[in-house]
């Protein structure tokens, strides 16, 4: 091992490495923070650029990005209410409530250094448990799956805690609008009305896109801006001066880490349903539950947290049984594959050095996107200070752009359009619009894995249910989501018996 890490270091240590993974955190950093742009559109376009550099550097350059995009969409998230990434939607629930009441620096500096702890132990678990982790991963088959996502959705009770009802018809919109499109096993068309844009559901990126940026741009020209005065900022500290406050929250950390960590090793699942359920262990574990959702530190801490300890989770059955756990590491195995590297034992022995290097790559690109995050971010919040009647048509303009950019087609623009008003129409009913979104991204994985479950059994459905309640972590999540459940409700009660008190 120690052998290995020295190897990695020296591949590590060269002028085009170095220079390769920061220009990937740069490049990183301004593609994860425009709506639109995803880590997996950074990797794939930069891809190209890797073919002429040694291996070592070119993924570097590769996880870089990744690692980089992955935090950098809780800039946009937290100054303008508009996720960067899909991974930045639980950040905004606190992230934007602190930004708005003046604490924009706190709120990017919580976020910055909980994403480069996050990720840090994240890949020091990819580099001393990859073999043990990527092998408990295959214990999850459909049934695991399913009720994996099924817990996700019971997160819906917690986000609603202060509004059940709404949240629950905001949910379950959600896991309609993921039911769009062809059916996961049959193929068969579902709600598309004859419209090839739908024939592959509702992308999620457009879907976010439209649903927090819309109803942005009509609050501001409308002259209810949600975006904080000018004065707000000026007597805000440095940034810096909040890294005692992060690690002060340790258990935080710690369980937001674990969570992050175990989401990032089960494919399929992704960084933001590793951001959701972090924030919603943090807030279960709160004394100060009703802060959350109006600024709460702690939740902007464990969501950012788990969204990048999930970046080092996902590379674990990538590097070691060549299974991408999300649409980024499918992208990245095509690097792996060009430099002519192939996942499994051989990674570990034979280019050691190299794989290796990469994973020491990944430990300094998360230290430094830390500075490079907070100087962008320190002029990225001087947007506040602009004048509505301008940020709204350039807000208005980026979301038409990066629609169109996810798949070069017009029909994206105008679906973003049509969520976007949906999202209006939340707010304007003061129906919170987190659970529609975790709906939508849950709603898909359940239904998949529902199906592939029952074609296994034949659609034998006392078959099935015997699977859920005889497997022993189908048992375990069963658990989880009873008490998810029992808790959310005991918290709506508590909070709708403080209201009549």
């Amino acid at each position: 091992m120690l052998d290995n890490l020295l190897l990695g270091f020296d591949a590590l240590m060269t002028p085009m490495a170095l220079f390769a993974v920061t220009i990937g955190v740069i490049g990183g950093v301004v593609i994860g923070s425009l709506p639109g742009l995803t880590s997996t559109m950074g990797v794939a376009l930069l891809i190209p650029l890797t073919f002429s550099m040694p291996p070592e550097a070119g993924l570097a350059m590769l996880g870089g990005i990744y690692l980089a995009s992955t935090y950098s969409g809780s800039i946009s998230a937290i100054i303008l209410n508009i996720p960067g990434t899909p991974a930045a939607v639980a950040t905004l629930l606190d992230g934007h409530p602190m930004s708005k009441r003046g604490e924009t620096t706190r709120a990017l500096a919580l976020a910055t250094f909980g994403s480069s702890i996050g990720g840090l132990l994240s890949v020091i678990a990819l580099l001393l448990l990859a073999p043990p982790l990527a092998e408990f991963s295959l214990k999850f088959g459909s049934p695991e799956y399913f009720l994996l996502a099924v817990f996700g959705i019971t997160v819906i009770a917690s986000l609603s805690a202060g509004a059940m009802s709404k949240g629950l018809i905001a949910g379950a919109m959600g896991l309609l609008l993921s039911t769009i499109g062809s059916h996961p096993l049959t193929g068969e068309l579902r709600f598309t009305f004859g419209q090839p844009s739908l024939y592959d559901g509702i992308p999620m990126v457009v879907s976010l896109i439209g649903l927090y940026s819309i109803p942005e741009v009509i609050s501001m020209m409308s002259g209810k801006t949600t975006l904080v005065a000018q004065t707000g900022i000026s007597g805000d500290r440095g940034p810096f001066s909040y890294l005692g406050e992060v690690l002060r929250r340790k258990f935080n950390i710690l369980r937001s880490s674990l969570i992050g960590i175990i989401v990032g090793i089960i494919p399929g699942v992704g960084c933001s349903v590793g951001g959701f359920l972090s924030y919603d262990a943090a807030k279960r574990a709160a004394h100060n539950k009703e802060e959350f959702g109006n600024g709460a530190p702690d939740g902007v801490i464990a969501s950012e947290t788990a969204n990048n300890a999930v970046t080092g989770g996902t590379l674990i059955p990538l590097l070691t049984l060549g299974i991408p756990g999300n649409p980024v590491t499918a992208v990245l195995l095509g690097g792996l594959m060009i430099h002519g590297l192939r996942p499994g034992a051989d990674l570990f022995t034979l280019n050691a050095g190299i794989t290796y290097g990469f994973m020491l790559s990944l430990l300094l690109a998360n230290i430094l996107f830390v500075p490079v995050g907070l100087i962008f971010a320190r002029y990225c919040a001087k947007v506040i200070t602009v004048p509505r009647e301008i940020l709204a048509p350039c807000i208005l303009a980026f979301a038409v752009i990066g629609s169109y950019s996810i798949r070069g087609s017009v029909e994206d623009i105008l679906i973003m359009l049509a969520v976007g008003i949906i999202g209006f129409g939340f707010n304007f009913f003061a129906v919170p619009r987190a659970p529609l979104v975790l709906g939508l991204v849950l709603g898909t994985l359940a239904e998949g894995e529902l199906a592939r479950s029952l074609a296994l059994v034949s659609g034998n459905v006392p078959a099935f249910l015997m699977q859920l309640v005889t497997r022993p972590i189908c048992i375990v999540l069963l658990i989880l989501c009873a008490f998810a459940l029992y808790q959310g409700v005991v918290q709506h009660r508590r909070n709708s018996h403080m209201l009549d008190s």
